[in-house]
């Protein structure tokens, strides 16, 4: 299947999470345009944890306390990102590293289970490994899907055996 193709065409509900947390993010993330974006928040009360790549919650910190706070970060990874020359279509290779199929859906809230797994090769030689994962809380906001919240830059895959 396309990975820039919705897997979600007869479910309205995570087809509209899909295209807002895929598509447009990535669309608007491109085009370094928050405007494109900042209609999918609920800003009230809006918050992320940013696990540092690491398995272990005490460790997750708020770093994201307000919306604005989360815009001028992603804001600087999108300027951060235009600078880089890669050796692919960059939109192309974002959407076959990510991997956003789990929806949960309870009512009028959902959480959703967004994977980054894979690499861009860059003009340069080298290349930008893709390995994380987010959890993104939604909620129906007059019929419509926003965002409240999220856990991000979690380690993908997560969950090693336990020994003993």
């Amino acid at each position: 299947m396309d990975a820039t193709v919705n897997p979600f065409p007869a479910d309205p509900d995570r087809r509209a999470i899909w295209t807002m947390l895929v598509e447009r993010d990535i669309d608007a993330f491109l085009a370094a345009d928050w405007s494109m974006v900042d209609g999918d928040f609920v800003k009230e009360g809006f918050m992320g944890l940013h696990a540092h790549g690491s398995e272990l919650p005490d460790s997750w910190r708020l770093a994201f306390p307000t919306l604005e706070v989360y815009r001028d970060e992603w804001l600087r990874q999108a300027a951060e990102t235009a600078k880089v020359a890669y050796a692919e279509p960059l939109r192309a290779a974002l959407f076959r590293a990510t991997n956003l199929r789990d929806i949960d859906l309870a009512g009028e809230r959902a959480v959703a289970h967004k994977k980054f797994d894979g690499t861009v090769a860059r003009a340069d030689g080298g290349t930008d490994v893709l390995s994380w994962q987010t959890l993104y809380f939604c909620r129906k906001v007059d019929g419509v899907w926003k965002l409240t919240g999220f856990v991000g830059y979690m380690p993908f895959p997560m969950g090693r055996p336990r020994k003993g």
